[in-house]
């Protein structure tokens, strides 16, 4: 029996920030996997991924969902809930543990002298103390002298992203009038995003990794490809715990997984997936690829997306014979 050719998806998952128009976004991040492509040598396919024709692309957008749950009284980040202000502190120091590994940091004592005052194990004393805590520590480290550019190039508002949207996505929390959990409503966005009945490339980034691995593990139709760019899924003490479903694995349906940090990426932790994560019955786990940039703040997905390594699996995987049904 024969059926029609089915079109692929291309969903792009992102990471942490405020609030963005979402087609605006898709435009954005195509031209970036655009560019990616013709450095990796598929110039004559890149019509073909910016007019739609080699699939359907759609952007799974969720930060609004932070700041709502801000206007239903959550309040400043870490403030009103222990848990949620424990997990932010957590992530914090970490954030501090990683750039105390690095060679040009390990010797820096403003940096211990903050990681000992973040020290949040055993010291729950309450959500209140613990915002107070978060807050000084921000202010602190925004204030070290002597860090390099990539770390001075952050803003305190920055650094609060970076912890606090994981954090309260972690802490599944903010349940809205029907009971979903934020976390649960963020799923929710980028499965709206996936048909279980056509192949999807999915790619994500930062937090957006966080989040796919989870929905992933849920969604019943094939991913072909599954591309994790800047994820912090490692993180040792706080993200790598809460995951679910635990301990995490490669989704059922994933048929692979390419998986890109930058080397100077602040967000990335030392730890590889591919070490990390367990392979699904099929025996597809993670494939990590380290790259060095000479950017700034080399963790911005469109960063990521104009590498040559990162556009060409998905290049390759949009041009493979879709399958038929």
């Amino acid at each position: 029996m024969t059926g029609e050719q089915v079109k692929p998806q291309l969903v792009f998952v992102h990471g942490i920030g405020r609030p963005r128009d979402p087609q605006q976004e898709l435009v954005e991040w195509t031209r970036a996997l655009a560019d990616g492509a013709r450095a990796a040598g598929f110039a004559d396919r890149i019509s073909a991924l910016t007019a739609g024709w080699a699939a359907d692309a759609s952007f799974a957008h969720y930060a609004d969902l932070f700041y709502d749950a801000d206007a239903q009284g959550a309040g400043e980040p870490g403030e009103g809930d222990e848990e949620e202000a424990a997990v932010m502190l957590g992530l914090l120091a970490e954030f501090v543990d990683e750039l105390l590994e690095r060679p040009e940091h390990g010797d820096s004592r403003d940096l211990r002298r903050i990681r000992a005052q973040l020290a949040p194990d055993g010291q729950a004393q309450g959500a209140g103390n613990l915002a107070r805590t978060l807050a000084a520590g921000l202010a602190a480290l925004a204030a070290v002298p002597g860090l390099n550019a990539g770390v001075r190039a952050l803003s305190r508002q920055k650094i609060l992203s970076i912890v606090s949207q994981p954090g309260r996505y972690l802490a599944r929390r903010h349940p809205d009038a029907a009971g979903r959990t934020l976390d649960r409503r963020i799923r929710d966005r980028v499965l709206a995003c996936l048909d279980p009945a056509r192949p999807a490339i999915v790619v994500a980034h930062s937090l957006g990794t966080v989040v796919a691995l989870e929905a992933l593990a849920e969604h019943p139709g094939p991913v072909p490809l599954f591309v994790t760019l800047g994820s912090p899924i490692t993180t040792r003490g706080l993200v790598w715990p809460l995951l679910r479903p635990h301990p995490p694995a490669t989704p059922a349906t994933v048929d692979a997984w390419a998986d890109f940090r930058d080397g100077d990426d602040l967000v990335v932790p030392k730890r590889r997936l591919a070490k990390a994560v367990a392979p699904n019955a099929r025996g597809v786990q993670p494939i990590s690829d380290r790259m060095d940039s000479a950017t700034l703040w080399p963790h911005d997905a469109t960063t990521y997306l104009r590498r040559a390594e990162v556009a060409a699996p998905v290049m390759r995987a949009l041009a493979a014979p879709a399958a038929v049904r």
